[in-house]
């Protein structure tokens, strides 16, 4: 890779030395996975679909994560809930996040899946900072109370037999109420197979850098099982920083993906021990972007497909000179053709520009008052799940 691509943070970051990084080991036995190199793709509402795991699936290996389903729903046979749910014949390992709140419902779906052979890997999620849903005492809110989340995990892990179950979570829910340490004891203690951290609070939101601190200090407290650290994993580098700084096992991808699928091309070199290649040009770019439009309408039709994609365009044109006013067009996609023909007018010869290699892209950033059901923080042992209305279905963490 250029030293014109390679920012001051990643200035002097080596790729990985043989055996430095060993795969990532979730489970044993005949249910055990094994994940090489020791990367993830973040489940991510929206996203996270068929046609993005396959494209980016085609870059490097790794573990990729559906998009979250709701428990509730799942055991309902909400349509919706099983059409995400299902994965295509080439996917493999079948990897599903899994989100709920009620012991009961996240025992049932659980047993769902197992016994349709749907999965191979089942995460669960405890960090979505969402307001609507932490105000009801899910997402994020679940970790403030260790009894109740030990349930959770205890009714996933009993019904998954073989398949290993790991769980992600975030810091706490702000700097006062840190409740990561526990989330790790517990994950551990009831027999799941690892745990990610996404380094910030839910009063963070995806503000700022993340904490990459906190991912050092989880590894020291949770020995016995793998630590997967998550948070501004934007370039390759950057995973080998994680791991070499921290100590964790593996990275899980989210926002660093997002319109560069290339990044687990770059992720493989590296632990590889091999340098990146550069970005690539505007032109592949653009042959990369018409090959997501058409996984997308495939998947699901030129209507549905198309508007999914129009996110996804201002994702891989940002950085590039000019690209503001093409993505005024992007934007309003609604066929193949159109996004043909928008194309047809940009320079395909355009070079990626360095400066967009750190460029946000996805949730945007803020922070927030956490909300919590009135004297939540108050009954910290209790164990009562909160209502259905705290299983809507949000992802995020």
């Amino acid at each position: 890779m250029d030293e014109r691509y390679i920012g001051e943070i990643n200035k002097g970051v080596e790729p990985a030395r043989e055996g430095e990084f060993p795969p990532v080991l979730l489970g044993g036995g005949r249910g055990g996975l094994r994940i090489d190199p020791p990367v993830i793709l973040a489940p991510m509402a929206g996203i996270t679909n068929y046609p993005f795991r396959s494209l980016c699936r085609g870059f490097g290996a790794g573990l990729y994560v559906s998009e979250m389903i709701t428990a509730r729903a799942l055991v309902e046979r909400n349509p919706k809930t099983l059409r995400l749910a299902a994965f295509e014949p080439d996917e493999h390992p079948r990897s599903l996040q899994l989100y709920g709140v009620d012991p009961e419902y996240v025992g049932r779906a659980v047993e769902i899946l197992v016994g349709e052979g749907s999965i191979d890997h089942l995460d669960m999620n405890f960090g979505c900072p969402v307001r609507k849903v932490t105000r009801k005492g899910g997402g994020a809110a679940i970790p403030v109370k260790p009894r109740l989340l030990a349930r959770i995990v205890r009714a996933a892990v009993g019904q998954a037999g073989s398949i290993p179950v790991t769980i992600k979570f975030r810091i706490g829910i702000d700097d006062a109420t840190q409740t990561f340490l526990d989330a790790g004891r517990v994950a551990q203690e009831e027999g799941c197979a690892a745990v990610a951290l996404h380094a910030r609070t839910a009063a963070q939101l995806y503000d700022g850098e993340a904490r990459w601190a906190a991912i050092a200090e989880l590894k020291n407290a949770v020995r016995n099982i793998p630590v997967l650290g998550n948070g501004d994993i934007w370039e390759a580098w950057d995973a080998l920083r994680m791991m070499r700084e921290t100590g964790c096992d593996g990275v899980v991808v989210g926002r660093g993906c997002l319109g560069r699928p290339w990044l687990f091309r770059d992720l493989a070199d590296v632990f590889a021990g091999r340098s990146p290649s550069n970005p690539p040009r505007f032109g592949e770019v653009m042959q990369i972007m018409q090959r997501h439009a058409r996984l997308l309408v495939a998947w699901s039709g030129e209507r549905n497909g198309m508007r999914a994609f129009r996110k996804h365009a201002t994702w891989y044109t940002k950085g590039f000179p000019g690209s503001a006013r093409l993505r005024g067009d992007l934007i309003q996609l609604d066929t193949l053709e159109d996004l043909d023909r928008i194309l047809s007018r940009a320079d395909p010869e355009l070079d990626f520009p360095p400066r967009a290699m750190r460029f946000a892209r996805g949730k945007s950033s803020g922070t927030q008052r956490v909300a919590l059901p009135e004297g939540y923080l108050d009954a910290r042992e209790d164990d009562t799940p909160p209502g259905a209305d705290a299983e809507e279905a949000w992802s995020g963490g």
